[in-house]
């Protein structure tokens, strides 16, 4: 198989900044998100359609980003 319609976009979620890649394999679509800097890839999904695998990823990148802890530095 060969993967089909793939989508790579830029976001902002929970203060984070995220890329969302989308790509569809026979009749599954496949998403996942990860955060730009440094890159690691924290939230996975599959659907039926684009905007459901989509959907469920970034309902879980969300729950996941909400629960990060940011510490503030003092120069």
């Amino acid at each position: 198989m060969k993967a089909e319609g793939y989508e790579r976009r830029r976001l902002e979620l929970a203060g984070w900044p995220i890329e969302v890649e989308t790509h569809k394999l026979g009749e599954v679509y496949y998403c996942t998100i990860n955060n730009v800097d440094p890159g690691a890839r924290f939230a996975r999904a599959e659907g039926p359609t684009r905007e459901e695998a989509e959907r469920i990823a970034l309902e879980n990148a969300a729950r996941w980003l909400g629960q990060t802890r940011r510490f503030t530095v003092n120069s």
